[in-house]
């Protein structure tokens, strides 16, 4: 498949960009953080995003979404990624959107697929369980407890999750398998502790103790959650390298901008060869990143399964690139770089946080290898 938007997706593209960049600039999440607002995201505006039908992406047509694919989804995520908008879209029209659809009964689909696409509920997906993304050390566990389970453990970096409506947890229930459970947040035994990020947006601790869940809790089948995560995940990671990008774009338009206002010996400093090298191999590093993204999203839709080499190969340079304009952006501003009102300190934050999220460069940069036979 060609690696270019077709003429929908690039409607989607110009209709989510004007969208945010008139209702929810930089200027919003500068606001909600100053403010230390409770919720940490503005529920009248996400409720106006789902209304133009950006939440229901991915919710299938039989539930009242738009029963798109990964590609779109990028596309909302770029254009996120673009503003620094901290809406729970990745949470709840993503992770939790694309597991109901592949793993929910029809009863949960039904109670929660529809809210999802009117905004009308927050889905927090509970995965990690240290500072690093490491799927495969899952400890926290849920033990047959009579017709229903009983969850203990513990969950960290859940994004959204102080203003969880529910809960999708990744338990060990055997050895080698794992559950995906249902969990209302306000179920005795569940603690919640609201982390503040470093970006701005927010997430979660949390700490199930003997937290007791029915047995219409399960997400597909008990012990087999293995390769509906695995694809989860690889959404996830795709659509977060797109926020990555569009990121990384958003710092080179403003680096562009700087270079050819800010004047020195009578000059614009985008006339020394030196900086105009630098901003072309961003530019570069910047494009490769969009081609990569864009297939991994569109392996995402056509055969999921075999999608993880492109995903790790587009996350890991996805981390690369945001890292690298963020870096270069704030060297090229010089000491107004480093300064609080000046938003690109705000790009850099969210692509520490970005890069961390479902695996950092290094991760995926092993996965890649270990795919290659290393």
């Amino acid at each position: 498949m060609a690696l270019v938007l077709n003429e929908e997706q690039g409607m989607l593209r110009d209709s989510v960009k004007a969208f945010l960049s008139e209702r929810a600039p930089v200027a919003h999440l500068r606001k909600l953080r100053d403010s230390r607002d409770a919720l940490g995201f503005d529920r009248q505006l996400w409720r106006q995003f789902a209304d133009q039908g950006y939440s229901a992406i991915l919710v299938p047509e039989a539930q009242g979404g738009l029963g798109l694919g990964a590609v779109e989804a990028g596309i909302i995520a770029e254009a996120l990624g673009r503003t620094l908008t901290p809406w729970p879209f990745l949470s709840t029209a993503v992770l939790a959107a694309r597991t109901l659809a592949r793993a929910g009964s029809p009863a949960q689909q039904t109670e929660l697929l529809p809210k999802i696409a009117a905004a009308d509920v927050v889905i927090a997906y509970a995965v990690d369980e240290a500072s690093k993304h490491r799927p495969a050390a899952i400890a926290a566990k849920a033990a047959r407890d009579g017709s229903g389970w009983r969850l203990d453990g513990a969950k960290t970096f859940v994004l959204d999750g102080h203003v969880a409506d529910r809960f999708i947890v990744a338990a060990r229930t055997s050895d080698l398998g794992l559950t995906l459970l249902l969990v209302d947040p306000r179920a005795a035994g569940v603690q919640i502790e609201r982390t503040l990020m470093v970006d701005a947006h927010n997430a979660a601790r949390l700490r199930f103790d003997g937290v007791r869940i029915g047995a219409d809790a399960v997400l597909g089948k008990a012990d087999a959650a293995g390769a509906v995560l695995d694809e989860v995940l690889d959404l996830g990671r795709a659509v977060i390298a797109a926020q990555l990008l569009g990121l990384a774009d958003a710092v080179f338009e403003l680096t562009l901008a700087y270079l050819k206002e800010r004047r020195q010996f009578d000059r614009a400093i985008g006339e020394f060869q030196a900086l105009q090298h630098r901003a072309a191999e961003l530019y570069i590093d910047i494009e490769l990143t969009r081609a990569l993204v864009l297939g991994a999203l569109q392996a995402v839709d056509e055969n999921p399964a075999k999608a993880a080499l492109l995903v790790a190969q587009a996350k890991a340079h996805a981390c690369t690139t945001a890292d690298r304009a963020v870096q270069e952006g704030v060297q090229m501003h010089g000491g107004i770089g480093m300064t609080d009102e000046f938003d690109i300190g705000l790009y850099m934050k969210r692509a520490r946080t970005l890069q961390e999220l479902l695996g950092d460069a290094g991760f995926h940069a092993d996965r890649v290898a270990a795919m290659n036979g290393y």
